[in-house]
Order: structure tokens, then C-alpha cells, then sequence
């Protein structure tokens, strides 16, 4: 019995990577929080050869293509020149079939007169996460305050704060406040233990490997939690 788990395992291992993509959301300019009126450019980018169609959820409507209507052929790529508030909201890539997906970016526009400029993407566990808080008019104060889930960090007199060797216990909702000009929306920012750039995919799988799987749960179990699908 240990040898044909064994086999499983193997065979199911050979599965997992014969039917994963790496596929990336970029996002330009890299920030996830944006002033009204302000333009973002996000691509699907990936290593294979196959269409990914852009997809968001926002207020307007879900699952709808960002790149239609936009005059970009393959809707892989998204370009808008003036964001307004109700284009807050998840953006992914997603297969042409449906079958596979990224991870989703927050996209967020406020109409304030505050931002918090943070990363789109997972900071990698370790390294140093600068947060800048900004204004769309120049204060003649530069100093901000932080905050993390609603309780005050530290206020920084130039603006600008630098959490250093960041790790799980650094995720959280995060904002800033400037005074005289207001607070910035909150972004949730996440510690990655993996390159967060791109992301493993999953295709759907056929009749007779799920019923593979269905009989050896315990070592897709194994499997998934090692590989962090």
C-alpha cells in the first residue's frame, strides 16, 4: 500500500505540474490606490502561449472584460486614462476557456485629497516595505501619520515610512493622514513567503483525473500544502 501511494503521489506530482501556467498581473504605475482622474495601464503576462482575458470586479458590474471597448485586440491588457471612484474594485487574468486564473490585485480611486502609495502585490516575507502617504496638492506639511487595522503606528515628518524585514505579522489594513488635507483609503497589504509577481494556475481537470483525485485525497492534501496552491 505504501508503494502504490507512493506511485500516487508521484503520478499526482506529475499532474500538478503539467497543467500549471505561471501568469502575473502587472500593474502601471505599480501602486494599488490611485487620485481620481489619475491613468493605469494592467497587464495579463505569463510563460506560456495561450489568451488571457483581463477581468474585473467593481460596483459597474462582475466579471466584466477591462480591456473591452478599448480597442485592444486580445483584452489582455487594460488602459485607463481617468479613473473615477467606481472603477475601485479586483482585477485578474483568466484563461480564454475559464479554466485557470491569477491572483486578483485591489485596485482602489479615491475622490479625496489623500492617498496611501503601497505595493499591488504581496511583499516578499523579509524584505523592507516603504508606504508613502500623498496628497494631491503639496503640503506645506509633509508630516503623515500611519496607521495598521485602525491603531497608530508612528507619524513620519517627511511622509514617508519604512517597515524594515516584514513578515506575516506585518499584514493588515493600512492608511495615512495628513492634516489640513485628510485620510486616505485603507489597502490591505499581504507578506508573501513566494515571489508574488507571478502565480501558479490550475487548470480544470478531466472526468478521470478528478476521479483520481477524489480517491487519493489525502495526498492531493499533501501535495497542495507543499506547493501552496
Amino acid at each position: 500500500m505504501e508503494g502504490t501511494s507512493v506511485q500516487m503521489l508521484l503520478a499526482l506530482s506529475s499532474l500538478l505540474c503539467c497543467t500549471t501556467n505561471q501568469i502575473g498581473v502587472t500593474v502601471s504605475p505599480s501602486r494599488s490606490q490611485f487620485f481620481k482622474g489619475e491613468s493605469v495601464i494592467l497587464n495579463c503576462e505569463d510563460d506560456s502561449s495561450g489568451g488571457w482575458t483581463l477581468r474585473r470586479n467593481t460596483s459597474r458590474g462582475t466579471r466584466t472584460q477591462c480591456g473591452s471597448g478599448q480597442g485592444i485586440p486580445d483584452n489582455s491588457s487594460c488602459k485607463n486614462n481617468y479613473l473615477v471612484p467606481w472603477d475601485s474594485g479586483v482585477y485578474w487574468c483568466e484563461s480564454r476557456g475559464g479554466g485557470a486564473s491569477s491572483m486578483v490585485v485591489n485596485i482602489s480611486v479615491s475622490g479625496g485629497s489623500v492617498i496611501l502609495q503601497s505595493p499591488v502585490l504581496p511583499v516578499m516575507e523579509g524584505h523592507d516595505l516603504t508606504l508613502s502617504c500623498q496628497s494631491k496638492t503639496p503640503p506645506s506639511n509633509p508630516s503623515a501619520a500611519f496607521y495598521k487595522d485602525g491603531s497608530l503606528i508612528r507619524t513620519e515628518p517627511t511622509g514617508h515610512m519604512t517597515l524594515q524585514h516584514v513578515s506575516r505579522s506585518d499584514e493588515g489594513l493600512y492608511k495615512c493622514h495628513i492634516r489640513d488635507h485628510g485620510e486616505s483609503p485603507s489597502s490591505w497589504i499581504s507578506v508573501s513567503g513566494s515571489d508574488p509577481s507571478v502565480s501558479m494556475v490550475m487548470t480544470q481537470p478531466s472526468h478521470a483525473e478528478q476521479g483520481l483525485a477524489d480517491d487519493y485525497d489525502d495526498i492531493i492534501t499533501s501535495v497542495t500544502t507543499e506547493h501552496q496552491f
